[in-house]
């Protein structure tokens, strides 16, 4: 018997500054919603269409920390995760069903996609994004591949693990 697969990606921009809680246990819990749009050309109007779809979204965990940290409203954000329906009670009585892309633990991903510059009140700083146009000094002294070649020098050869010790800054 087949298992089958459930995942879903998204591109999109965040509607809402995300609201997270915390369960009894202390774990982060970040709810938001994303929009995606698609354009289109109308054939008989010969107008531009657009359609815009509002997802909600649940991260779990460090994710959901790293959510609330950065991502603001208006933020374009890739989106990896599955769909799960939650079915609730409304205070009537009924039935009520919602239906959620889920990201937790290794089955979900997110990744910011604009740039701290890109964003609508350029507070990038204060969003925890490092603003400064300043590269390391050996970076700046080394001129690149490109301008070693027009001037007819060998491109230098630069060590692999070179620029590690940036990774350790990237919280995701």
């Amino acid at each position: 018997m087949s298992r089958g697969i459930n995942k879903v990606i998204l591109i999109g921009n965040v509607g809402n500054d995300p609201d997270v809680r915390f369960r009894a246990d202390g774990a982060p819990i970040a709810n938001l919603s994303i929009a995606t749009s698609e354009k289109w050309l109308d054939k008989q109007s010969g107008q531009q269409r657009e359609k815009t779809e509002w997802h909600r979204v649940v991260i779990f965990g460090k994710t959901a920390e790293i959510a609330q940290q950065y991502l603001k409203k208006g933020s374009k954000v890739y989106i990896e995760g599955k769909l799960q329906t939650r079915k609730w009670q409304a205070n009537d009585g009924t039935d009520r069903y919602t239906t959620e892309v889920i990201i937790d633990g290794f089955n979900g991903q997110m990744q910011m996609l604009d740039r701290p510059d890109d964003r609508s009140d350029n507070s990038g700083a204060q969003n925890g994004y490092h603003t400064s146009q300043q590269q390391p000094a050996h970076y700046q002294q080394q001129p690149n591949q490109y301008q070693q070649a027009r001037n007819g020098q060998q491109p230098a050869h630069q060590p692999q693990g070179q620029f590690d010790q940036y990774d350790q800054n990237i919280p995701f």
